[in-house]
């Protein structure tokens, strides 16, 4: 049978996959068949371990932002000086004029003690009016609204994290004492500020930094406590959360009054910049396994060359160019790195859509945690592949493979064939 499509492809090609796939008829080509897949299998570990690694960093950085987000706003305006806004009002309706501000919400943000009996915990209070938390945070969404709802006025409730609430061992309807950290002076010298406040209720933001050490109060009740004429700040939301630095700047223009703005990449700068960082190191680092198995392909090409001088001779002698004749061997190595960088691929990208179902089942077989929750912030192993990444890593295995290729293939172009034929 033929095949008249064949006509019309390169020999260099044909005899290359063919040197690819061949290897078994004797010990030697045995020999180098095994280097050569050896060569492919360590192409794509490499590139596997690259995706994945990379998945679960970008998983790891959306999932402990959107968590973040569901606590802190995407920008907030506060008064100088740590005091209430002149007009927290008209700060409002000056913010929701931008296009981009979906929401916005008065609040008070200030530190305080929690005690409960003779446990005492450090926390961040923040007063917020529950009719309008939902239009700025997921938190105040769903079941959870329910919990702030029961912050009204004059009531002195606090709602505090599910952590919090368990290290100081309290539940709904116990009573605990909030310290305020200004006292107020009296002739037996400063006295603290005390108040004692109801838990109505916890609740659970995924984060474990927020979840032990955040409480909710009723702004109108937090001014009181703090002793604030009204809200210190304002927190706003927007449609494109990766567009709050420039609207920042744009409200930070528009605003009147003596305000400071921050938005949430500036708040938590030093950890995004970190996790850059590690995801960079971790990027250099892996593409050096990758660089290590490409390059094993040279010393697989340099056994297949000294084996198949004669056929290289051969060749030549029926009018083969020396550029064909390195053409062959290009096509051996860039087809191992092709068939290794796709098999990476596959591997890759299966684990790293399914790592919410493997690393469980890792956990229970060793019975251990990978993710504890009060180290990692969040306790389960997230995976976002991105096509940024895996793009820049299929191609850079794909060019060090070939890379790999050129000093073995003009080895082979620069074979004399009297020489090689002398004892054939």
């Amino acid at each position: 049978m033929s095949f008249p499509f064949l006509h019309h492809i390169p020999y260099e090609l044909l005899i290359g996959w063919r040197y690819t796939r061949a290897g078994r008829a004797t010990r030697r080509n045995g020999f180098i068949s095994f280097i050569s897949g050896v060569s492919m299998l360590g192409i794509a570990l490499g590139v596997a371990a690259l995706i994945i690694v990379l998945s679960v960093m970008n998983g790891f950085q959306k999932e402990v932002r959107d968590r973040m987000l569901g606590v802190v706003s995407h920008i907030e305006v506060y008064a100088t000086g740590g005091q209430a806004l002149p007009d927290a009002q008209q700060t409002v309706r000056q913010a929701k004029a931008h296009p981009q501000v979906m929401g916005a919400a008065p609040f008070i943000a200030a530190q305080a003690l929690l005690a409960r009996g003779e446990d005492m915990k450090g926390i961040m209070v923040r007063g917020i009016d529950p009719a309008l938390e939902h239009e700025v945070t997921e938190l105040a969404q769903g079941a959870q609204s329910q919990v702030l709802a029961r912050l009204l006025p004059g009531g002195f409730g606090i709602v505090l994290g599910n952590e919090l609430a368990r290290s100081l061992g309290v539940r709904t309807g116990d009573k605990v004492t909030l310290v305020a950290p200004s006292g107020q002076v009296t002739p037996a010298g400063v006295v603290p500020r005390l108040k004692q406040m109801t838990v109505v209720g916890s609740f659970d933001s995924g984060h474990y930094e927020y979840d032990s050490a955040m409480a909710f109060v009723h702004w109108e009740d937090a001014a009181k406590v703090f002793r604030l004429e009204g809200p210190s700040g304002v927190r706003l939301k927007l449609r494109d959360l990766h567009q709050a630095r420039r609207v920042a700047d744009e409200l930070g223009r528009s605003l009147t009054g003596d305000l400071v703005l921050r938005d949430w990449t500036r708040q938590n700068r030093t950890w995004f910049a970190a996790v850059q960082v590690e995801k960079r190191m971790m990027f250099i680092i892996l593409t050096l396994i990758v660089a290590v198995a490409a390059f094993n392909l040279v010393s697989t090409l340099v056994m297949t060359v000294t084996d198949k001088r004669a056929d290289i001779a051969i060749l030549r002698t029926l009018g083969a160019s020396p550029a064909s004749i390195m053409g062959i061997f290009v096509v051996q190595g860039a087809m191992v790195g092709l068939i290794g960088t796709l098999a990476g691929l596959l591997l890759g990208l299966g684990v790293a859509f399914n790592i919410d179902v493997i690393v469980p089942a890792l956990e229970r077989a060793l019975g251990a945690s990978f993710l504890p929750k009060d180290i990692y912030l969040i306790s389960r192993m997230p995976s976002d592949p991105q096509q940024a990444d895996i793009l820049p890593v299929a191609v850079i295995a794909l060019v060090l493979a070939f890379a790999a290729t050129l000093y073995p293939s003009w080895r082979a172009s620069r074979v004399n064939p009297a020489e090689a034929l002398r004892y054939e």
